[in-house]
C-alpha cells in the first residue's frame, strides 16, 4: 500500500528492517519503534525521510532516541503516537496514525505534533536526500549468558531479525517491538527457542505490542515482554538487565514469569532450575 501524492508516494513497511535497496531516496513509513537501532536500518538504507512508531515513548526516551540520531544524518524523521496506530503494522500508520514527535530537519518542513502520518508524510517529500552515511555498525547480537565451556545460553539482540536458525533451545532477550508484522502472518522467530522475550512498546492500540505472544504459544514457545518503561527498546542489554514483566503467555506464567517481576531475576531462576536438573 502507497500513500498517494503528487510527487513520490510513501513506501509503506512493517518493519525498517525489511527495506530494499530500491527503497533509497524515498520517504519511508515504517511499523517500526523510534528506537537507534530502527534509525540505524533507516539511514543505513539512504531514505529520504522516514515516520516510524513512537513506542510508548518508554524508559530513556527510548522510543524516539532515533529521531536525533537521523537528525545527524541529515535525515527528517517523525515519530506516530503508538495508541493512534498499530505498531508492526505500516498500512495502519499510515491510515490512523498521528505524529507526536519530530526532529527539527522535519519540523522545518512543517511536519508538528497532532498531524495525521500521512498529511506528515507529504511534507517529508520535500526533504533534502541525506548527504551522510551512518558508520557500519556490528550486529547488534550479544551472548548475555554463556555455559562454563563457552556455549551461549541466553541471547541478546537489538532487533529480532537478528535471530538465527542455531539459537534453538536458548532463551533470546530481543528488543523488539512484541507484535508481528501486519503482513507477515507469523511471529517472525525462526528458532524453536526455550523462551522469547520482548519489549511491550507501551502495548498502544489493540494491544499491539503483546500480539507476537499468543502465537507463540501456539507454537510451544514460552514468551513475555518487558515494559517499555522499565527498559529501552531497540536494546537487549537494558530489557535484560533493566527490564521488568509486563505480560506473559501461559508457558512463560507456568514456568514463573509473572508480571511484575524483574526479566534478570526470572532468567538467574530458569537457568538455576535447569542446572538443578
Amino acid at each position: 500500500m502507497e500513500v498517494q501524492s503528487s510527487v513520490t508516494p510513501a513506501r509503506i513497511l512493517d518493519s525498517i528492517t525489511k527495506l530494499a535497496p530500491e527503497d533509497a531516496g524515498r520517504v519511508v513509513i515504517a511499523g517500526s519503534h523510534g528506537g537507534g537501532y530502527a534509525a540505524y536500518c533507516a539511514a543505513r538504507g539512504q531514505v529520504r525521510a522516514v515516520v516510524l512508531n513512537d513506542a510508548g515513548v518508554g524508559w530513556r526516551q527510548a522510543g524516539i532516541a532515533g529521531l536525533a540520531d537521523l537528525e545527524r544524518w541529515g535525515i527528517a524523521a517523525a515519530a506516530a503516537d503508538y495508541r493512534s496506530c498499530r505498531i508492526g503494522d505500516g498500512a495502519d500508520m499510515a491510515r490512523h496514525g498521528l505524529i507526536s514527535h519530530v526532529n527539527t530537519l522535519a519540523a522545518a518542513l512543517g511536519c508538528q505534533p497532532g498531524m495525521p502520518v500521512a498529511q506528515a508524510a507529504r511534507l517529508l517529500e520535500n526533504a533534502a536526500p541525506p548527504l551522510a552515511r551512518p558508520d557500519p555498525r556490528a550486529e547488534s547480537r550479544t551472548v548475555l549468558r554463556a555455559a562454563a565451556d563457552g556455549r551461549p545460553r541466553v541471547v541478546g539482540v537489538d532487533s529480532v531479525s537478528l535471530l538465527r536458525p542455531e539459537d534453538d533451545g536458548l532463551i533470546a532477550v530481543t528488543a523488539s517491538h512484541g507484535e508481528a508484522l501486519a503482513t507477515l502472518g507469523t511471529d517472525g522467530v525462526a528458532p524453536r527457542l526455550r523462551l522469547a522475550t520482548f519489549n511491550d512498546a507501551g502495548i498502544g492500540k489493540d494491544g499491539a505490542g503483546t500480539g507476537r505472544l499468543p502465537m507463540l504459544q501456539a507454537r510451544g514457545i514460552p514468551a513475555l515482554t518487558v515494559a517499555a518503561g522499565s527498559a529501552c527498546i531497540g536494546d537487549a542489554r537494558s530489557c535484560h538487565d533493566e527490564g521488568v514483566i509486563s505480560c506473559a503467555n501461559a508457558l512463560a506464567l507456568k514456568l514463573g514469569g509473572r508480571p511484575g517481576t524483574p526479566l534478570k531475576t526470572f532468567i538467574d531462576a530458569l537457568l538455576a532450575a535447569h542446572d538443578t536438573h
